[in-house]
């Protein structure tokens, strides 16, 4: 649905100049959620405006549903942005008009019968919730209101494609979970296409299928979510996934005493195993008692994953038994302090 090839970037000044993307080639499939996450400065949103082309590159294509959009003259690039939504982090509603003024803004635009332009705002604020709120103006909304208002207007065209610049960055944690559920279910329920960008790894981790890593105006790392999180290839993806999936074991945990005959493990789940009774099953297999000491479940997307600290205790040869067994199941496992 959108395909970026050798795209580069670069300001200058007359006297200095940036480069904000290089040679950034990339691939987002259709009815997919894509991510692109990295630090501030990263080139993060100068990617996502080079796609519709409200910033333009010195050099490489960037494709949407099969149109060249960097081919584009003025006439047919404004065509071509009806069937591109954009929802931006500050909203930009116009504040003199209502929600309902809002939202029939880009319709108006083009042309669209008043007639037809009723029933379709009313049909985008019933899909955002916001049918109560058609008469308010901004200034009586809340951040999250307004981001539902913003996304309705961006899909008043019917677009295929919609890009999210830092949408939920200026909401508070509780706001920022409602809009991405509004946007999971809005790509389930039209299989819209979403090129989200964000700084925010739990945003990736609530709704992506795909990310990519950028850095310094590259594409560093890219891949399934569930992939990039928990095997990254990179210091810079390991540098910010590390919130997300590793933990930080409490120092008193890994100095408390070990008894001569029981061990220290750290035990990672991903996927299915993560639902499975397998410390359970380890004390029915073994002669070995298990001491759960630390641990925490998450999920990114539906995939759940956890790590727990166990301490094992039994004779050596059933805690040999014991580990042999743990590590043929589908998890990954790591030996804190011997026997």
């Amino acid at each position: 649905m959108i395909e970026i090839r050798n795209l580069t970037k670069i300001f200058s000044d007359g006297h200095n100049e940036v480069r904000a993307l290089d040679d950034v080639s990339l691939h987002v499939k259709p009815g997919e959620i894509y991510g692109i996450i990295g630090l501030s400065g990263a080139g993060k949103s100068t990617l996502v405006r080079c796609v519709n082309m409200l910033e333009r590159p010195q050099s490489g294509t960037v494709l949407v549903n099969g149109t060249n959009i960097t081919a584009l003259g003025k006439r047919e690039l404004r065509s071509a942005r009806q069937r591109i939504g954009m929802i931006f982090q500050h909203f930009n509603l116009l504040s003199s008009r209502t929600v309902f003024g809002n939202v029939a803004f880009p319709l108006e635009i083009t042309g669209v019968p008043k007639g037809e332009i009723k029933g379709r705002v009313t049909e985008l604020l019933e899909l955002v919730g916001l049918q109560d709120k058609v008469d308010s103006y901004p200034a009586q909304l809340s951040g999250g209101q307004k981001q539902r208002v913003g996304i309705a207007r961006a899909l008043a065209n019917r677009p295929k494609v919609l890009l999210c610049d830092e949408a939920t960055s200026a909401l508070d944690p509780e706001t920022t979970a409602a809009v991405l559920d509004l946007l999971q279910n809005i790509n389930r329920q039209m299989g819209l296409t979403i090129l989200l960008i964000t700084h925010e790894m739990p945003v990736i981790q609530h709704i992506c299928d795909r990310v990519a890593v950028i850095e310094h105006g590259k594409i560093v790392e890219s891949g399934p979510v569930l992939d990039v999180f928990t095997k990254p290839k990179t210091a810079q993806a390991r540098r910010l996934v590390r919130g997300v999936i590793d933990i930080d074991i409490p120092p008193d945990l890994l100095e408390r005493h070990c008894d001569e005959d029981s061990m220290l493990l750290k035990i990672s789940f991903i996927g299915t195993s993560a639902g499975k009774p397998i410390m359970a099953s380890v004390m029915r297999r073994f002669p070995v008692l298990v001491n759960i000491l630390f641990g925490r479940i998450d999920h990114i997307k539906e995939t759940p994953f956890g790590t727990l600290v166990v301490e094992l205790s039994g004779e050596s040869q059933a805690l040999k038994d014991a580990i042999a067994f743990l590590a043929q199941q589908d998890l990954q496992l790591e030996v804190l302090r011997d026997a």
